[in-house]
C-alpha cells in the first residue's frame, strides 16, 4: 500500500502528490472554518474572508521559503521570515486554526521537496514540524503575543526536526563532530538555522513600523 504513494527512490508517485495536495486543500478549508467560529458573526462571507487570509499567509510563507539567506547541506535553511507567516494565522485566529493551517503548509512543503523513509519521518520532518508553528495561537491574547507565539512555534518546530534527525539522519553527522556530544547533533544542526531565522524575525518584529503594521493587519483579519 505504501508503495502506491512512494517511489523506490523515496519520492512521491502521482497518486502521492494528488493525496497530499487534496489533504492540504482540505486542511486549509478546515482552518478557515475554525477561524470563522471564533467570531460572533458567522456565515459564508465570514468564512471566505478567513480562507483568503489563511491562504494568503500560507502563500507568503511558501514564497519566502524560497528566499534563502543560508542553506544547510542536509536540509533546512535560513529564509526571509517564512515561519512568521504561518505563525500569524495562529496569532490571528487561535491555536486550533493555526495548527490546521500549519498542517496544510507542512503538506505543501512536503510536495515541494518530498523524501520518504517512513511515515513517522515524514511527520517529523514536515507535518508535525510545521503544524507546531500554529502553537503561536496560545499567545493570541497575550502582551507581545506575536513574538512569544512565534518563538514557541519555532522552538517546537525545531524539536520535531531534531527528533526526526535523531531517529533517521544520524549517519550524516560530520566525522569531526565530538563523539561525546553526538546525541546533541540533531539539536545543534536544526536549531542553528531555525534559531538564526528566529533572531532575524524577532529583530524585524521589534521595529515600531512593523509592529504597528502587524497589529493593523490583525485587526483587519479579525473584523
Amino acid at each position: 500500500m505504501f508503495q502506491f504513494f512512494v517511489t523506490e527512490e523515496g519520492g512521491l508517485t502521482g497518486a502521492g502528490y494528488g493525496i497530499f495536495a487534496a489533504a492540504g486543500a482540505v486542511l486549509l478549508i478546515l482552518a478557515a472554518i475554525l477561524a470563522s467560529k471564533t467570531k460572533k458573526k458567522r456565515g459564508k462571507t465570514m468564512m471566505a474572508k478567513e480562507l483568503v487570509f489563511c491562504a494568503a499567509a500560507i502563500a507568503l510563507a511558501f514564497l519566502t521559503s524560497y528566499i534563502r539567506i543560508m542553506k544547510m547541506p542536509w536540509g533546512g535553511s535560513v529564509t526571509l521570515c517564512s515561519m512568521l507567516f504561518v505563525c500569524l494565522i495562529g496569532y490571528w485566529y487561535g491555536v486550533k486554526t493555526g495548527i490546521m493551517a500549519g498542517l496544510a503548509y507542512g503538506a505543501l512543503q512536503f510536495l515541494q521537496e518530498p523524501y520518504v523513509l517512513s511515515g513517522f519521518q515524514v511527520c517529523c520532518d514536515y507535518i508535525f514540524a510545521f503544524a507546531a508553528l500554529g502553537l503561536s495561537g496560545l499567545f493570541m491574547n497575550a502582551k507581545n503575543g506575536l513574538v512569544k507565539g512565534y518563538l514557541l512555534g519555532a522552538l517546537m518546530r525545531g524539536a520535531f526536526h531534531a527528533l526526526g534527525g535523531y531517529l533517521y539522519w544520524m549517519e550524516y553527522m560530520p566525522e569531526n563532530f565530538p563523539k561525546a556530544l553526538e546525541k546533541l547533533y540533531p539539536v545543534a544542526y536544526n536549531y542553528s538555522y531555525i534559531g538564526a531565522e528566529a533572531v532575524i524575525t524577532v529583530v524585524i518584529l521589534g521595529l515600531p513600523a512593523v509592529k504597528s503594521a502587524m497589529e493593523r493587519v490583525r485587526r483587519f483579519a479579525r473584523e
